[in-house]
């Protein structure tokens, strides 16, 4: 698995809905999921950040896991893309959020994990690599946690087993609420937004790809006009429960990158969830913030090839 890929890796992919009945009554949820590369396959599962879509995990990036010898699977997580949307629950009351987050939460981040089982259900698989970034992170821990039999190898950029832990200063929410203010009616808002967000999540060390992340965020609109979601979804996280505890009950290859510029989710978050794992590797960039800069795909992927061969 610690090959070199070909640069001229070509993306074979297959899209669709999976049903997946997950946590309780209520949760009749479609997933839709998208599988990369040639079905035999080491198979890897890529669990996407709060209010970001599939199409965020760069299709380069896939293919470069590709060439090491994966099959990649990505998907919308629940209230974003073409998965089902939570709106009947409108947006979670920010008082109440604050003072208690579980009674306003439509979901919980264990039932964002049964759904990655659900995927894997659906394609037909008993066990895969699981790497999450940010949100997905969590997301990565609760389905490891949940299902260590499900899980070969645990890997977790830009992210942390708590909310609490590497919280992002005050400067950086209001500068994002400012952001999330914004108008987005238009494919052309939609962009703009998604260059203000970009750059507040951008890594100082690395060239900032204005017109990749514009057009990521038209695309983005092309595919779901849902603002509210991503709201929903932050609920689920302030819901969570710490997950140091179970994280040390773990024996599964765990591997975790964090940016050293990281100002969403700070590189104590990434230090304290290879702390709670028994014999993590912790890797730190230099210059990375929370977004997944060009010049380190190659170098992810293959960090990623190395844990799933340990």
């Amino acid at each position: 698995m610690g090959s070199k890929p070909s640069r001229s890796t070509k993306l074979s992919r297959s899209t669709e809905l999976s049903r997946n009945i997950v946590g309780s009554a209520r949760d009749d949820v479609e997933i839709t999921h998208e599988v990369l590369g040639p079905p035999s396959g080491e198979p890897i599962l890529l669990i996407m950040g709060m209010g970001s879509q599939l199409i965020e995990w760069p299709d380069e990036f896939c293919a470069d896991l590709v060439g090491r010898g994966f099959t990649v699977a990505r998907f919308d997580n629940r209230d974003v893309g073409l998965s089902t949307h939570f709106t009947s629950y409108g947006v979670p009351n920010p008082v109440r959020l604050l003072l208690n987050a579980e009674s306003v939460a439509a979901y919980r981040i264990g039932d964002m994990a049964a759904d990655g089982i659900g995927v894997m259900d659906r394609i037909g698989w008993n066990s895969a690599h699981v790497v999450g970034v940010s949100m997905g992170g969590i997301v990565a821990a609760a389905l490891a946690v949940a299902r260590p039999d499900r899980v070969r190898s645990l890997t977790a950029i830009s992210s942390t087993p708590w909310w609490r832990i590497g919280r992002q200063p005050l400067s950086t929410t209001i500068r994002a609420a400012i952001a999330y203010r914004r108008p987005m009616t238009s494919r052309e808002q939609a962009g703009q937004r998604a260059v203000e967000m970009g750059r507040i999540l951008a890594s100082p060390g690395y060239p900032f790809e204005e017109a990749l992340v514009r057009e990521l965020g038209r695309r983005s609109y092309d595919r779901d006009r849902d603002v509210d979601g991503v709201q929903r979804q932050n609920a689920a996280v302030l819901a969570a429960r710490d997950l140091r505890g179970p994280l040390s009950r773990l024996r599964l290859p765990t591997l975790v990158l964090h940016g050293d510029a990281d100002v969403m989710i700070r590189p104590a978050g990434g230090a304290a969830f290879a702390d709670a794992v028994p014999g993590a590797r912790l890797v730190v960039y230099p210059g990375m913030g929370h977004d997944l800069p060009r010049p380190l795909w190659t170098p992810i992927a293959a960090e990623i090839a190395r844990v799933a061969g340990d």
